[in-house]
């Protein structure tokens, strides 16, 4: 009223964003499923009783050819539906009151691109990992005109991650405990304490970010910050939609840091499970990976450092 915009904070518009999509996709399969049948029996018509037998025959040869051209049409009209309702643009109604679209809930990310974790790996190289858990790659930080390359290993009981949304991820596939590697920005030569802890929950929680798969994260909140050794230990809670049930889950993750001699870059390990887990022994596991943690300069060789192409010559990301 009276162009005043009431005040809505990101984190319940996100909520009310995905129960919105949850009910606009359910609606939409319904009515794919109940106007088809309905249209076929309402075509054909029975009033001369000579001719009701044959027309009733035809109403079900009407009712199964429809239906079936239905089903074979559902996936695509489903997902052209769900897409025009997975528009709510959070950051244009914050601004304006006005829904100004983009595609932001679960149904119009699937088979979107891999999750942005700042790794890019060295060209010839493979992650690795040993029937013990032991993972180990060689990636490239800096900039591309002056790229360093680095040595990370760990240790995880779960089992390693391929495909073309992994980088360097493991994962239990039964629980959703996890570990995976990222890298954040330039530090601009700051050390690990001078950091504040928003600059690692920038990569982690970016709306490209592995946490923000399946939708942005909320009730992000740093529980602890602490130097040990040399690293940055960060233990994090937040709140991350669940691609099966649509639901908000609690989730717990433990973060550790460290920038690798001569580099410019914070390179990251994230052991994460969700809250109900963590309290049942989850956390005892994530601190053993994380502690194993390692990210040491390379063995310098007279080979040329260049970044692997993992988009068939569509980009480099490095």
């Amino acid at each position: 009223n009276n162009g005043v915009i009431p005040t809505i904070d990101r984190q319940h518009l996100s909520i009310i964003q995905r129960r919105h999509n949850s009910i606009m996709n359910f609606l939409a399969i319904l009515a794919l499923y109940s106007f088809p049948a309905a249209l076929a029996f309402s075509s054909v018509k029975c009033n001369n009783p000579s001719t009701s037998k044959s027309a009733l025959h035809a109403s079900r040869r009407d009712v199964i050819a429809t239906a079936t051209a239905s089903m074979l049409a559902l996936p695509s009209v489903v997902n052209a539906a769900a897409a025009v309702q997975d528009s709510l643009g959070i950051d244009e109604f914050l601004r304006t009151g006005v829904d100004g679209g983009g595609n932001m809930g679960v149904s119009s990310q699937a088979g979107k691109s891999r999750p942005q974790t700042g790794v890019v790996f060295r060209d010839g190289t493979d992650v690795l990992q040993s029937k013990k858990g032991d993972v180990s790659a060689e990636i490239l930080v800096g900039t591309k005109a002056d790229p360093k390359s680095v040595l990370i290993s760990f240790t995880a009981p779960y089992k390693l991650e391929t495909g073309s949304v992994y980088d360097v991820e493991c994962r239990d596939q039964k629980t959703g405990d996890g570990a995976f590697l990222a890298v954040t920005e330039k530090t601009d030569g700051k050390s690990l304490e001078d950091l504040d802890s928003s600059f690692f929950m920038k990569r982690l929680f970016d709306p490209t970010g592995r946490f923000s798969f399946y939708g942005p994260p909320t009730d992000v909140k740093v529980k602890k910050s602490t130097m040990l050794d040399g690293n940055r230990f960060l233990e994090v809670s937040f709140s991350n939609l669940s691609q099966s049930t649509n639901a908000e889950i609690p989730r717990t993750a433990l973060v550790v840091a460290t920038i690798p001699k001569g580099t410019d870059n914070a390179v990251m390990l994230v052991a994460s499970a969700n809250a109900s887990r963590w309290k049942k022994g989850a956390n005892v596991a994530s601190k053993t990976i994380v502690d194993s943690f390692s990210a040491i300069p390379s063995p310098k060789t007279s080979m040329k450092l260049r970044a692997k192409d993992r988009t068939n010559g569509a980009s480099i990301d490095f």
